[in-house]
């Protein structure tokens, strides 16, 4: 992180002091901006629905994801530069966590150079390892990043959900959920280790706290199976076993995948759930990964004579697979229509031909939805959608 410019021992300084590990983020960000012979530096966040950047300072107004140029350069993940009102400028930075975006960070200077573009570069990373570290345990991130009250289910469910997007060189996966602050039943997650994407897509029965625990013991189920080595077959059954014991009245539909990064090989369950798309060349394939449906987890599986059965294929470099509950193709457009599955997939098809991250494509898809008249939806709608990019041979 050195510039070989005066702020270098300053900024030395400040990662050698322990106090700065303690300090709120408003404090860090003015300390280690003048460290940085920065002369001013606020952090935004986004809110849960990604529709506003909200300034974790009281000084600052929220800005609009669509329509500034701050929202440009979160949905871009790229840096934005803009004439500042009071004179100088302006440097927009993407917060970003991994593939995670958290925000962005706006940077004043009196004039860019590309020094100080290197240190506001650096802040930006300082800044995101920070508010990752921090977010878990310190509410003033959730109630910056939240504009309504969010319902007790939501909350034990968004207790559990991992980032919204998570990658490497070689695979990006990423997921919306909504209504966000009223979900029920619908949760996802995924991780990755050095070989593997893992995906799991959940739909509880229900919509009220009752769904949402069936939800958390399934992705708990799942996460304890899946540290502890257990194959696919054996993941499932782990989490059949735990509601059938736990919850025995409860059951939830669900696809749970892994994706070996190396051949590109796909293997998945799916326990009574609409089956997943898939995306290639920029053509949706039909019935590419549509098999006949397992019983859904917990006790109507343990009822069933039938084994769980795996599911296998070999996707192409540049794949998009979409997994979705029914809450997606429930939806409803501007036209009053029902979304259905060519409909939404016809939108990713777009989006991606128009050259789209894929967590702005999901942040597009969602909020079209929510947008259509009635802004209602009729049940959970979460989307996950993952690409495998190899790096070429």
């Amino acid at each position: 992180m050195s510039t070989g410019e005066p702020g270098d021992a300053r900024l030395h300084e400040f990662l050698a002091d322990p106090e700065h590990l303690t300090s709120d983020l408003p404090t860090a960000v003015a300390r280690c901006a003048k460290a940085l012979d920065l002369q001013h530096a606020v952090v935004y966040l986004v809110d849960i629905q990604q529709r506003h950047l909200v300034p974790h300072t009281d000084v600052a107004t929220p800005l609009p994801v669509d329509g500034s140029l701050a929202g440009w350069a979160y949905r871009t993940q790229s840096l934005r530069v803009e004439e500042a009102a009071t004179g100088g400028v302006t440097a927009w930075f993407p917060l970003l966590d991994g593939a995670e975006r958290l925000g962005v960070l706006a940077v004043s200077q009196p004039a860019l150079t590309s020094g100080s573009l290197t240190r506001g570069r650096a802040l930006a990373s300082l800044l995101a390892m920070m508010i990752t570290s921090k977010r878990s345990f310190e509410d003033s991130f959730a109630r910056c990043t939240r504009t309504e009250r969010m319902r007790l289910p939501s909350e034990m469910l968004r207790a559990f959900l991992p980032p919204r997007t998570i990658g490497d060189g070689t695979v990006v996966s990423t997921a919306v959920l909504e209504p966000a602050y009223e979900i029920g039943g619908d949760a996802f997650d995924h991780s990755l280790t050095g070989t593997t994407l893992h995906v799991t897509v959940l739909d509880a029965m229900g919509h009220d706290l009752a769904s949402g625990l069936t939800s958390a013991v399934s992705l708990a189920a799942c996460r304890n199976a899946r540290r502890n080595g257990a194959e696919l077959p054996d993941l499932v059954r782990t989490v059949d076993e735990a509601l059938a014991r736990w919850l025995p009245e409860k059951y939830c539909t669900a696809v749970i995948a892994q994706l070996d990064l190396a051949t590109g090989v796909l293997r998945w369950c799916n326990c009574g759930h609409p089956a997943p798309l898939l995306i290639r060349d920029g053509q949706l394939l039909i019935d590419a990964l549509e098999r006949e449906a397992d019983p859904p987890m917990g006790l109507p599986s343990q009822l069933s004579p039938r084994p769980r059965r795996m599911h296998e294929v070999a996707l192409e470099p540049g794949d998009r697979v979409l997994v979705y509950t029914d809450g997606i193709t429930e939806a409803r457009t501007h036209e009053a229509r029902l979304m259905g599955l060519e409909r939404f997939a016809d939108y990713v098809i777009r989006a991606t031909a128009g050259g789209e991250l894929a967590p702005e494509t999901l942040r597009r898809l969602i909020h079209s939805i929510l947008d259509a008249r009635g802004n209602r939806l009729r049940d959970d709608a979460t989307l996950l959608m993952f690409e495998w990019r190899p790096p070429a041979r």
